[in-house]
C-alpha cells in the first residue's frame, strides 16, 4: 500500500463528514504525496517515508516511571556532597513548590561513587556498573527541565505534549507519520514491567483524538502476548476468515456511506489481529534466543521483567515494528522505605535495568541496529539535590520530586556518542547551560526520525494540533 491510495481514500470518504479528517489530509500536505484515485480500502499503517532525511527508523523508549535520582546516577556534583547536610541556600528554593517538602530542607550530596568513563569521559556512578561499559555510545543530556512536579501530569507532558489527558502520545504520532514495516505486526507496541501500570494510565500511550489504529497495543511477556486474539473456542481458522470477511465487507459499506475515519481504522484493525494471531508469538518467544543472549540481558523464559522486555524490544524492532515503549515501575526515591534508599535500594533497582538496557545497546550495536535504532532512558522529571521532608528525619536517604533540571540518557539513531551536553548548577538546582525543555526532546525525536515537528499536524476541532503544541526547538547540540 502507498500513502496515495490512504490519502485517496481519506480525501474520498472522510472529508465531507468528519473535521478529524482533515488530520490526515495536513499528514498528505507534509509528505508532499499525490491523492490521486484508488479503489480499494487501505491500511493506514503502510510504511510511510519520512518527509525529511532521518538518522533513526524505529524507537525504543525506557521509561523509569517515579523518576529515577539523577544526582546519583549521571549528574556528579562534588560541591553538593561538600556542603551535604546543610540547610538549602534560600535563593534556590525560595517561592518554590516541592511534592512533600516545606520549610527549609538540608542539602544531601550523593552517597554514590562517580567516575569517569570511555573516550567521552562520560560521568557515572557506581549504581549502573553496566553502563560504564557502553559510555562511549551514550549521549547523557543533563540539562532538561519540565513544567510538573507530579508524576502522572509530568508523564503526559512528556509523552502527549500536555499535563491534561486526551492529547496522542509519542508512539501514536510517530506511528500517524511513518506506518510501520511489518504488516504483521502493529507499529507501536508497549511492554509493561513491576507489575504497574504507568502513571498516566492508558493516556500515556494512547492515541487520543488520531484514529485509534495508531495507539499503543500492551502485550505480556507472561502467557498470551495479547489477551482475547485467540480464536474462540470452537472456531477454526478458517470460519474464523470467512467471520472476518464479512464484518469487512460489512464495514467497507458503511465506510462508503458515512465515511468515519474510525471505520477504517476497525477494517485494519480486524485483519491486524487475524494476522497477529500467527505473529505475535512467534515475535514474543525469547526461548529461541541463544543461551548467551538470554545471559547478556539476564533474560528468564517466561518471566515478566524488564530484561526480557528489553529483549522483545530488540526482536520487535529488528521485525519491523517502529515503536516500542517500556515502562518499568519502582523509580520513586523519597526514601519511604529500604527500596527507596538511594542507598542499597538505588543498587538492588539499577541491578534490574542498567544490565538489561546496556545488553540492548551491544546486541543492536553487534547486528548493525544501533544506527537507526533511537533509545531513550528516562523519567519525567529528577530529584531534589536535598532530602525529602517527610523523612528528612530518618536514615533512610531519599529525594522528593524535582521539575527544574535532571538527566536522560539517550543511545544511537543520529545522537553523539559518549556525549554529555548542558549542566546544571553546582548544587544542581538549576540548569546553568543549554537548557532542554520536554518539548525539545520530543521536536529532537521527531527531527531524528525525519520530521519537522510544526507540521506533523492532525486537525480536530476546528485546530491544526501536534505533538510539541506549540513550543519546542530541535536540540542540534546532541546531534551526530
Amino acid at each position: 500500500m502507498d500513502f496515495a491510495n490512504l490519502q485517496h481514500q481519506t480525501r474520498r470518504h472522510f472529508l465531507k463528514t468528519s473535521q478529524s479528517a482533515l488530520g490526515a489530509l495536513s499528514l498528505a500536505a507534509l509528505m508532499g504525496q499525490d491523492t490521486r484515485a484508488a479503489s480499494q480500502v487501505v491500511n493506514p499503517l503502510a510504511p510511510r517515508r519520512a518527509p525529511l532525511p532521518a538518522k533513526a527508523k524505529q524507537v525504543i523508549y525506557v521509561h523509569l516511571t517515579g523518576s529515577p535520582p539523577h544526582l546519583d546516577l549521571y549528574d556528579y556534583k562534588p560541591e553538593l556532597v561538600k556542603l551535604s547536610g546543610q540547610d538549602a541556600p534560600e535563593s534556590f528554593i525560595k517561592g518554590k513548590r516541592f511534592a512533600f517538602t516545606s520549610g527549609t530542607p538540608k542539602l544531601l550530596g550523593t552517597p554514590r561513587t562517580f567516575q569517569q568513563y570511555g573516550e567521552g569521559g562520560v560521568w557515572l556512578s557506581d549504581a549502573v556498573p553496566n553502563f560504564h561499559g557502553v559510555a562511549d555510545e551514550l549521549c547523557v543530556v543533563k540539562s532538561m527541565y519540565t513544567d510538573q512536579f507530579n508524576h502522572a501530569p509530568a508523564e503526559l507532558l512528556i509523552y502527549t505534549g500536555s499535563p491534561r489527558s486526551g492529547r496522542p502520545s509519542l508512539g501514536s504520532w510517530v506511528t500517524y507519520g511513518l506506518g510501520t514495516e511489518n504488516e504483521n505486526l502493529p507499529g507501536f507496541v508497549v511492554l509493561i514491567s513491576s507489575g504497574v501500570q504507568p502513571n498516566g494510565g492508558k493516556n500515556s500511550f494512547g492515541s487520543g483524538f488520531l484514529p485509534s489504529v495508531y495507539q499503543g497495543v500492551q502485550c505480556r511477556s507472561q502467557g498470551d502476548p495479547v489477551l482475547y486474539a485467540s480464536d474462540p473456542e470452537g472456531m477454526s481458522r478458517e470460519m474464523r476468515r470467512q467471520s472476518l470477511d464479512a464484518l469487512r465487507d460489512l464495514n467497507e459499506m458503511q465506510l462508503q456511506e458515512f465515511g468515519h475515519p474510525e471505520t477504517l481504522t476497525r477494517i485494519a484493525q480486524y485483519e491486524l489481529a487475524y494476522r497477529m494471531q500467527m505473529s505475535v508469538p512467534e515475535a514474543m518467544d525469547i526461548t529461541k534466543e541463544p543461551k548467551h543472549i538470554l545471559d547478556m540481558y539476564g533474560a528468564v523464559p517466561g518471566a515478566a521483567s524488564l530484561a526480557n522486555n528489553c529483549l522483545l524490544a530488540r526482536r520487535l524492532v529488528e521485525q519491523g515494528v517502529r515503536y516500542v515503549q517500556l515502562f518499568d515501575w519502582g523509580w520513586d526515591f523519597h526514601g519511604t522505605g529500604p527500596g527507596e534508599d538511594i542507598r542499597d535500594g538505588l543498587t538492588k533497582k539499577c541491578a534490574t535495568m542498567d544490565k538489561p538496557v546496556a545488553a540492548l545497546i551491544r546486541d543492536l550495536r553487534q547486528r548493525g541496529m544501533l544506527d537507526e535504532t533511537l533509545i531513550v532512558i528516562g523519567g519525567e522529571f529528577g530529584r531534589t539535590p536535598f532530602r525529602e521532608g517527610r523523612t528528612a528525619g530518618g536514615n533512610i536517604l531519599g529525594r522528593d520530586h524535582f521539575p527544574d533540571c535532571y538527566s536522560m540518557v539517550l543511545a544511537g539513531g543520529g545522537v553523539k556518542r559518549g556525549f554529555s551536553y548542558g549542566e546544571s548548577d553546582e548544587l544542581g538546582f538549576s540548569v546553568a547551560t543549554d537548557k532542554v525543555h520536554v518539548h525539545d526532546l520530543q521536536a529532537t525525536l521527531l527531527h531524528l526520525l525525519g520530521f519537522d515537528h510544526e507540521r506533523l499536524t492532525y486537525r480536530f476541532q476546528g485546530r491544526d494540533y501536534r505533538l510539541t503544541d506549540v513550543h519546542g526547538h530541535v536540540v542540534k547540540g546532541i546531534l551526530a
